[in-house]
């Protein structure tokens, strides 16, 4: 087309469809992910804030010195082995009920734990406790991804989450040394009733319900079998890092563990409606994303576990230093948390989970070059921070991972298995790690430090190479179509592949 010029003018091309640009959080959806991510940090503090005030417990409560780990075990065990009965109890009978029920649950064990005078009471408290985080955690990771449609606002708030988790278990540590110091340990469970009032004052208000029309009927079997299988499992790894690997009564749970899960297992292929349908076990999203979301919190957990060793008995830092020293780790975490979801965004779900782990790999592979001198703190603080940036872009991939594709009625028992994969994996990291460096350890004698230390980098070294393995493995086993329809805005449908059995 010319003009009066005779100048040749291009026409027009056609106007593309408009970029599509996701609305502003409302309120209400602002207030949904306020509470949901305070009871879940919460919950992250409570593993770790009462580790450092053990002793002192001890001494005002009565505790003898080898019931003492008790009060962490309980926990443990509780928050673990019964995480995967809660999920899907919560898609049965109500995530937003469960969720209400635990705070309530939250809230009077940690007042009674306050006040507790005698080790009976405040193991009761523990326990109960575990049993919140238990119903807690997955009802309110399931209430986040059924508030917002698959795609990145759900990765987003994902991101939120690791980030606060991750955070939580460092502040908990911290925050648990300084009420011990300036005030009293009971101040550690004091806080926990204070959050509750608040999310039982907010949340019944911004929450919806969400159940399905026809409630299925709980697979009693299956629930008995899975609960004492984790419980066997999580016990025997307990006693097995406090003791060691040939310790019978270690063997004994692990392998009674590994029974009951291998009964469930053959249970949940027969029953009418099972616990975990069998549909959900063999999706190969459900399956190596879980695996890989285990190695995560199984890597980087053990790893705190041996710096904290190199630090102290290596290096001769004082608990404090050592503990101020993974401040530095903790930002890590709370960056990865939030540039997660635009790595999910750019590559896909599958790609920032082998991203991640390859170079948490790398990171942590570094730490093998660790010495005597002070200088390597530098070296020790970089590749933490990395590392945990990397870490938790895995992690919030393998969080997207598994609840991708999945429909509403069964997000109870996605974050269950999510759930589960998590604590089981801080369980499972230290005894590990902890056997690997006392079995490598040859101290020469004058200079115990070296010994200590061939021990740490040998550990170290299993670390990074379980990063690099579970990197691959999930390469070659993960579909990339669950994850790359994260960046399709609003995308649903059950896009995971089936693993042939």
């Amino acid at each position: 087309m010319s003009n009066i010029n005779g100048h040749v003018t291009p026409m027009p091309l056609p106007a593309g469809p408009p970029a599509t640009r996701e609305a502003p959080m409302s309120t209400r959806e602002r207030l949904i992910v306020t509470i949901l991510l305070t009871a879940g940090f919460t919950l992250a503090v409570d593993f770790s804030i009462l580790n450092v005030a053990l002793p002192v417990i001890g001494t005002d409560v009565g505790f003898s010195l080898e019931n003492l780990q008790w009060v962490a075990t309980s926990f443990a065990l509780c928050a673990a082995g019964f995480t995967l009965l809660f999920g899907r109890v919560a898609d049965l009978f109500g995530r937003r009920r469960l969720f209400l029920l635990g705070v309530v649950i939250l809230g009077l064990s940690s007042l009674i734990g306050g006040l507790a005078i005698t080790p009976g009471v405040l193991i009761a408290a523990r326990v109960a406790q575990g049993l919140a985080t238990a119903m807690v955690t997955p009802a309110a990771l399931s209430l986040l991804t059924t508030a917002f449609p698959e795609g990145p606002r759900r990765a987003h708030v994902l991101g939120l989450n690791g980030a606060l988790m991750a955070a939580g278990f460092t502040t908990g540590a911290i925050l648990g040394g300084v009420l011990t110091d300036l005030f009293s340990w009971r101040w550690a469970f004091y806080i926990n009733v204070a959050v509750a009032v608040i999310v039982l004052a907010i949340a019944p208000v911004v929450l919806a319900e969400s159940r399905p029309e026809r409630r299925a009927r709980l697979d009693v079997p299956g629930a008995i079998t899975v609960t004492l299988g984790l419980l066997a499992i999580v016990y025997g790894l307990t006693v097995a890092g406090e003791r060691s690997w040939q310790d019978p009564t270690a063997l004994l749970s692990l392998l009674a563990g590994a029974a009951l899960l291998i009964v469930f297992w053959a249970v949940e292929k027969h029953v009418k409606e099972p616990l975990v349908p069998f549909s959900v076990l063999t999706r190969r999203s459900v399956g190596w994303g879980n695996f890989a979301g285990l190695i995560a919190f199984v890597t980087e957990t053990s790893l705190v576990f041996l710096l904290t060793l190199y630090l102290q008995d290596v290096l001769d830092y004082s608990a404090l230093a050592a503990g101020l020293a993974f401040a530095v780790l903790g930002a890590g975490t709370v960056i990865g948390g939030l540039v997660a979801p635009k790595v999910i965004a750019a590559v896909g779900s599958k790609q920032a989970i082998v991203g991640g782990l390859l170079v948490q790999a790398v990171a942590t592979g570094s730490l093998v070059f660790l010495g005597t001198s002070s200088v390597f703190i530098a070296l020790l603080l970089v590749a933490t921070f990395i590392g945990g940036v990397a870490n938790l872009v895995a992690i919030v991939g393998f969080m997207v991972t598994v609840t991708t594709g999945v429909p509403d009625e069964e997000q109870g028992l996605a974050t269950g298995l999510a759930t589960m994969s998590q604590q089981v994996g801080i369980t499972m990291g230290i005894p590990v790690m902890s056997a690997i460096v006392t079995a490598t350890v040859h101290a020469d004698a004058g200079q115990p430090s070296t010994g200590i230390l061939t021990g740490l980098t040998a550990a170290i070294g299993v670390n990074a190479a379980l990063c690099l393995l579970t990197a691959i493995l999930a390469h070659t086993f993960l579909r990339r179509s669950g994850a790359s329809g994260l960046r399709r805005s609003g995308a649903s449908g059950d896009t995971t592949e089936r693993c042939t059995v």
